[in-house]
Protein backbone atom coordinates (compact mmCIF):
# COMPACT_ATOMS: atom_id res chain seq x y z
CA UNK A 1 0.00 0.00 0.00
CA UNK A 2 2.77 2.40 0.95
CA UNK A 3 4.63 1.57 -2.23
CA UNK A 4 1.50 2.32 -4.25
CA UNK A 5 1.09 5.70 -2.53
CA UNK A 6 4.74 6.58 -3.13
CA UNK A 7 4.37 5.56 -6.76
CA UNK A 8 1.28 7.74 -7.18
CA UNK A 9 2.97 10.71 -5.56
CA UNK A 10 6.16 10.39 -7.57
CA UNK A 11 4.92 9.40 -10.99
CA UNK A 12 1.38 10.79 -11.18
CA UNK A 13 0.73 13.67 -8.81
CA UNK A 14 4.14 15.32 -9.03
CA UNK A 15 4.12 15.53 -12.84
CA UNK A 16 0.57 16.90 -12.71
CA UNK A 17 1.63 19.61 -10.24
CA UNK A 18 4.60 20.52 -12.43
CA UNK A 19 2.42 20.68 -15.54
CA UNK A 20 -0.11 22.85 -13.73
CA UNK A 21 2.64 25.19 -12.53
CA UNK A 22 4.12 25.83 -15.97
CA UNK A 23 1.31 28.17 -17.18
CA UNK A 24 1.50 30.09 -13.90
CA UNK A 25 5.25 30.58 -14.23
CA UNK A 26 4.82 31.73 -17.82
CA UNK A 27 2.12 34.23 -16.80
CA UNK A 28 4.35 35.65 -14.07
CA UNK A 29 7.23 35.95 -16.53
CA UNK A 30 5.02 37.72 -19.10
CA UNK A 31 3.71 40.05 -16.41
CA UNK A 32 7.20 40.87 -15.21
CA UNK A 33 8.37 41.62 -18.74
CA UNK A 34 5.39 43.96 -19.27
CA UNK A 35 6.24 45.69 -15.98
CA UNK A 36 9.94 45.98 -16.82
CA UNK A 37 9.21 47.50 -20.21
CA UNK A 38 6.78 50.04 -18.74
CA UNK A 39 9.25 50.99 -16.01
CA UNK A 40 12.05 51.47 -18.51
CA UNK A 41 9.88 53.82 -20.56
CA UNK A 42 8.88 55.85 -17.51
CA UNK A 43 10.64 55.47 -14.13
CA UNK A 44 8.53 55.94 -11.00
CA UNK A 45 10.05 59.31 -10.11
CA UNK A 46 9.34 60.59 -13.61
CA UNK A 47 5.73 59.45 -13.34
CA UNK A 48 5.39 61.25 -10.00
CA UNK A 49 6.95 64.45 -11.33
CA UNK A 50 4.60 64.45 -14.31
CA UNK A 51 1.54 64.40 -12.08
CA UNK A 52 2.99 66.84 -9.55
CA UNK A 53 3.67 69.34 -12.35
CA UNK A 54 -0.04 69.78 -13.05
CA UNK A 55 -1.06 73.41 -12.39
CA UNK A 56 -3.87 72.35 -10.04
CA UNK A 57 -1.99 69.57 -8.25
CA UNK A 58 -3.15 69.36 -4.62
CA UNK A 59 -1.11 67.45 -1.98
CA UNK A 60 -3.01 65.51 0.67
CA UNK A 61 -2.12 67.95 3.44
CA UNK A 62 -4.27 70.55 1.65
CA UNK A 63 -7.34 68.31 1.45
CA UNK A 64 -10.09 67.82 4.06
CA UNK A 65 -9.42 64.84 6.32
CA UNK A 66 -12.95 63.56 5.80
CA UNK A 67 -12.32 63.40 2.05
CA UNK A 68 -9.13 61.38 2.56
CA UNK A 69 -10.90 59.09 5.05
CA UNK A 70 -13.72 58.56 2.57
CA UNK A 71 -11.37 57.72 -0.32
CA UNK A 72 -9.32 55.28 1.74
CA UNK A 73 -12.40 53.65 3.31
CA UNK A 74 -14.12 52.99 0.02
CA UNK A 75 -11.09 52.22 -2.15
CA UNK A 76 -8.43 50.63 0.07
CA UNK A 77 -9.03 50.66 3.83
CA UNK A 78 -5.68 48.97 4.60
CA UNK A 79 -3.79 51.49 2.46
CA UNK A 80 -1.41 52.61 5.21
CA UNK A 81 -0.56 49.07 6.33
CA UNK A 82 0.05 47.04 3.16
CA UNK A 83 3.17 47.15 0.91
CA UNK A 84 1.25 48.09 -2.21
CA UNK A 85 -0.64 44.82 -2.60
CA UNK A 86 -3.40 43.65 -0.27
CA UNK A 87 -3.32 39.84 -0.27
CA UNK A 88 -6.56 39.61 1.70
CA UNK A 89 -8.40 41.76 -0.83
CA UNK A 90 -6.89 39.82 -3.75
CA UNK A 91 -7.91 36.52 -2.17
CA UNK A 92 -11.48 37.70 -1.62
CA UNK A 93 -11.69 39.08 -5.16
CA UNK A 94 -10.27 35.87 -6.66
CA UNK A 95 -12.83 33.79 -4.77
CA UNK A 96 -15.71 35.96 -5.96
CA UNK A 97 -14.40 36.03 -9.53
CA UNK A 98 -14.15 32.24 -9.60
CA UNK A 99 -17.61 31.95 -8.12
CA UNK A 100 -19.11 34.23 -10.78
CA UNK A 101 -16.71 33.21 -13.58
CA UNK A 102 -15.83 36.84 -14.24
CA UNK A 103 -13.31 39.59 -13.50
CA UNK A 104 -15.94 41.63 -11.64
CA UNK A 105 -13.61 42.21 -8.69
CA UNK A 106 -9.93 43.02 -8.87
CA UNK A 107 -8.91 43.56 -5.27
CA UNK A 108 -6.75 46.48 -6.39
CA UNK A 109 -5.18 48.79 -3.85
CA UNK A 110 -4.88 52.53 -4.39
CA UNK A 111 -1.25 51.95 -5.39
CA UNK A 112 -2.27 49.30 -7.92
CA UNK A 113 -4.89 51.63 -9.36
CA UNK A 114 -2.25 54.34 -9.72
CA UNK A 115 0.05 51.83 -11.44
CA UNK A 116 -2.71 50.70 -13.80
CA UNK A 117 -3.81 54.23 -14.70
CA UNK A 118 -0.32 55.57 -15.32
CA UNK A 119 1.39 52.59 -16.92
CA UNK A 120 -1.05 50.09 -18.36
CA UNK A 121 -4.32 49.76 -20.25
CA UNK A 122 -7.66 49.02 -18.60
CA UNK A 123 -7.73 45.62 -20.29
CA UNK A 124 -8.66 42.92 -17.78
CA UNK A 125 -6.03 40.22 -18.31
CA UNK A 126 -3.95 38.20 -15.88
CA UNK A 127 -0.74 39.39 -17.51
CA UNK A 128 -1.66 43.04 -16.99
CA UNK A 129 -2.75 42.30 -13.43
CA UNK A 130 0.60 40.69 -12.63
CA UNK A 131 2.47 43.61 -14.18
CA UNK A 132 0.34 45.96 -12.08
CA UNK A 133 1.35 44.09 -8.92
CA UNK A 134 5.06 44.37 -9.75
CA UNK A 135 4.64 48.08 -10.48
CA UNK A 136 2.70 48.73 -7.28
CA UNK A 137 5.46 47.11 -5.21
CA UNK A 138 8.02 49.24 -7.04
CA UNK A 139 6.05 52.44 -6.45
CA UNK A 140 5.78 51.67 -2.73
CA UNK A 141 9.54 51.15 -2.51
CA UNK A 142 10.24 54.57 -4.02
CA UNK A 143 7.44 56.79 -2.72
CA UNK A 144 5.87 57.35 0.70
CA UNK A 145 2.20 56.71 1.31
CA UNK A 146 1.08 60.34 1.38
CA UNK A 147 2.78 60.99 -1.95
CA UNK A 148 1.09 57.96 -3.48
CA UNK A 149 -2.31 59.10 -2.22
CA UNK A 150 -1.66 62.61 -3.55
CA UNK A 151 -0.71 61.24 -6.97
CA UNK A 152 -3.82 59.09 -6.99
CA UNK A 153 -6.38 61.83 -6.29
CA UNK A 154 -4.63 64.09 -8.80
CA UNK A 155 -4.78 61.60 -11.66
CA UNK A 156 -8.16 59.86 -11.53
CA UNK A 157 -11.36 60.47 -13.45
CA UNK A 158 -14.06 62.36 -11.55
CA UNK A 159 -16.44 62.53 -14.49
CA UNK A 160 -17.36 65.53 -16.66
CA UNK A 161 -13.76 65.77 -17.89
CA UNK A 162 -12.25 66.43 -14.43
CA UNK A 163 -9.02 64.51 -13.80
CA UNK A 164 -7.76 66.06 -10.56
CA UNK A 165 -9.47 66.57 -7.22
CA UNK A 166 -9.04 70.34 -7.63
CA UNK A 167 -10.66 70.37 -11.07
CA UNK A 168 -13.59 68.34 -9.75
CA UNK A 169 -14.02 70.54 -6.68
CA UNK A 170 -13.99 73.74 -8.74
CA UNK A 171 -16.18 72.23 -11.45
CA UNK A 172 -18.82 70.73 -9.21
CA UNK A 173 -18.77 73.05 -6.18
CA UNK A 174 -17.06 76.25 -7.28
CA UNK A 175 -14.40 76.16 -4.58
CA UNK A 176 -10.89 74.99 -3.74
CA UNK A 177 -10.73 71.33 -2.67
CA UNK A 178 -9.49 72.27 0.79
CA UNK A 179 -12.73 74.19 1.33
CA UNK A 180 -15.08 71.30 0.58
CA UNK A 181 -17.63 70.65 3.30
CA UNK A 182 -18.47 67.16 4.55
CA UNK A 183 -21.31 66.64 2.07
CA UNK A 184 -19.16 67.70 -0.88
CA UNK A 185 -16.12 65.71 0.23
CA UNK A 186 -18.00 62.44 0.68
CA UNK A 187 -20.03 62.67 -2.51
CA UNK A 188 -16.87 63.47 -4.49
CA UNK A 189 -15.04 60.46 -3.00
CA UNK A 190 -17.57 58.07 -4.54
CA UNK A 191 -17.52 59.34 -8.12
CA UNK A 192 -14.25 57.73 -9.41
CA UNK A 193 -15.72 54.24 -8.90
CA UNK A 194 -17.77 54.82 -12.07
CA UNK A 195 -17.29 58.42 -13.29
CA UNK A 196 -19.68 58.26 -16.22
CA UNK A 197 -22.39 56.87 -13.94
CA UNK A 198 -21.89 59.02 -10.84
CA UNK A 199 -20.94 62.34 -12.45
CA UNK A 200 -22.83 65.11 -10.66
CA UNK A 201 -23.58 66.73 -13.99
CA UNK A 202 -25.08 63.57 -15.49
CA UNK A 203 -26.63 61.63 -12.60
CA UNK A 204 -26.85 63.53 -9.30
CA UNK A 205 -29.36 61.03 -7.93
CA UNK A 206 -27.01 58.11 -8.57
CA UNK A 207 -24.13 60.10 -7.11
CA UNK A 208 -26.17 60.57 -3.93
CA UNK A 209 -26.82 56.82 -3.78
CA UNK A 210 -23.12 56.17 -4.16
CA UNK A 211 -22.42 58.69 -1.39
CA UNK A 212 -24.56 56.59 0.98
CA UNK A 213 -22.38 53.57 0.15
CA UNK A 214 -19.27 55.62 0.89
CA UNK A 215 -20.68 56.72 4.26
CA UNK A 216 -21.68 53.16 5.15
CA UNK A 217 -18.16 52.01 4.37
CA UNK A 218 -16.70 54.79 6.50
CA UNK A 219 -18.91 53.66 9.37
CA UNK A 220 -17.64 50.08 9.06
CA UNK A 221 -14.07 51.40 9.04
CA UNK A 222 -14.71 53.56 12.14
CA UNK A 223 -13.87 56.74 10.22
CA UNK A 224 -17.16 58.48 10.95
CA UNK A 225 -19.97 58.43 13.51
CA UNK A 226 -23.62 57.71 12.87
CA UNK A 227 -24.46 61.23 14.02
CA UNK A 228 -22.10 62.69 11.41
CA UNK A 229 -23.60 60.46 8.71
CA UNK A 230 -27.09 61.67 9.58
CA UNK A 231 -25.87 65.27 9.48
CA UNK A 232 -24.27 64.80 6.05
CA UNK A 233 -27.29 63.04 4.56
CA UNK A 234 -29.55 65.79 5.86
CA UNK A 235 -28.01 68.03 3.22
CA UNK A 236 -29.54 65.80 0.58
CA UNK A 237 -32.93 67.29 1.45
CA UNK A 238 -31.74 70.15 -0.75
CA UNK A 239 -31.98 68.78 -4.33
CA UNK A 240 -28.57 67.96 -5.76
CA UNK A 241 -29.44 69.64 -9.04
CA UNK A 242 -30.21 72.86 -7.16
CA UNK A 243 -26.80 72.70 -5.49
CA UNK A 244 -25.10 72.25 -8.84
CA UNK A 245 -27.09 75.13 -10.34
CA UNK A 246 -26.17 77.46 -7.48
CA UNK A 247 -22.51 76.52 -7.77
CA UNK A 248 -22.57 77.06 -11.53
CA UNK A 249 -23.93 80.57 -10.92
CA UNK A 250 -21.14 81.25 -8.42
CA UNK A 251 -18.48 80.12 -10.92
CA UNK A 252 -20.03 82.24 -13.68
CA UNK A 253 -20.16 85.33 -11.46
CA UNK A 254 -16.51 84.89 -10.46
Amino acid sequence: MKRTIRFMLRYVLLPLVILAAIPTVMLIQDGYELYAQALEECPVQEMAERIESKPDYTPVDELPQIYLDAVISVEDHRFYSHPGVDLLAIGRAAFNDLRTLSFAEGGSTITQQLAKNEYFTQEKTLTRKIAEVFMALKIERELDKDTILSLYVNSINFGSGYETVAAASWGYFGKEPGQMNDWEATILAGIPNAPSVYSLDASPELAAQRQKQVLERMLRCDKITEEKVDSILAHNRVPVQEKIYLNAVIIKEN
